[in-house]
């Protein structure tokens, strides 16, 4: 019971910093998007500013990087409740892309997705 309520108290933090990577990626190319035109609307040169965008868009490559680090983190810590015997627990509440398609309709069926059994 306890690696269960653990668990989930692991799950709520990554799922906080999942969402606050999301957030400020989101906030920095916000403010990179505006830049161009707010320079635009000052009547200032291209030249003005220019270190500004290389800066705020070094920041989302390394925002990118951020949450591809979480990302994988997150494929991780899922191998590990399957390691310690969660694997059965549903921690997240947002859907993957596995669980998203579309089912098909007619004749059409989908494939199984498991792995195919390895030759001996």
């Amino acid at each position: 019971m306890k690696r269960r309520i653990v668990a989930h108290q692991v799950a709520d933090q990554l799922f906080a910093a999942e969402a606050a990577i999301d957030s400020a990626l989101s906030a920095v190319a916000s403010l990179t998007a505006m830049l161009p035109t707010a320079r635009i609307d000052a009547n200032l040169s291209a030249v003005v500013g220019q270190n500004v965008i290389d800066r705020t868009t070094e920041t989302i490559v390394a925002l990118a990087e951020a949450r591809r680090g979480i990302v994988e983190t997150h494929r991780e810590l899922h191998e590990v409740q399957h390691q310690i015997g969660l694997g059965a627990i549903a921690l997240g509440g947002v859907d993957k892309p596995e669980e998203n398609l579309a089912r098909p309709r007619g004749r059409l069926r989908v494939a199984a997705s498991a792995r195919r059994p390895e030759a001996a």
